[in-house]
């Protein structure tokens, strides 16, 4: 599978304080299946699309990093680097809310709020 290309969607989660009940309500209204991802003390869930079982989200719990994290659909938009992103966002007036940390495979994620105070993350290399 190709890498997303900087300015895409790669990813798109909702944390909530009660996945479990979220998880469920996707799955009752739109169908998505899911898969548990353990998070140590408590599980996060993958939603999946019933025919081809491909990942289209996550829904998470507001917990340990996710605490501080708004009960939204945040969109993870793929940039060149993480960090000039960082410090584009402050030039810009915006606001880092978490991170940058570590998403694994080389990659991190950092999660902002723009001017008006809407939120996203941003992944990509360090």
């Amino acid at each position: 599978m190709a890498a997303p290309k900087i300015g895409s969607i790669a990813w798109i989660d909702l944390t909530v304080p009660d996945a479990e009940n979220v998880r469920n309500f996707y799955q009752s209204v739109v169908g998505f299946n899911f898969a548990a991802t353990n998070m140590g003390d408590y599980e996060d869930y993958t939603l999946t699309t019933p025919d081809e079982g491909k990942a289209i989200a996550g829904v998470c719990h507001a917990r340990g990093m996710n605490a501080s994290l708004p009960p939204q659909w945040l969109p993870y938009f793929m940039v060149a680097s993480v960090t000039d992103s960082v410090m584009a966002v402050t030039a810009s007036g915006g606001e880092v809310v978490s991170g940058p940390m570590e998403a694994g495979g080389g990659s991190s994620f950092c999660v902002v709020k723009d001017p008006a105070g809407a939120c996203c993350a941003l992944m990509g290399p360090t």
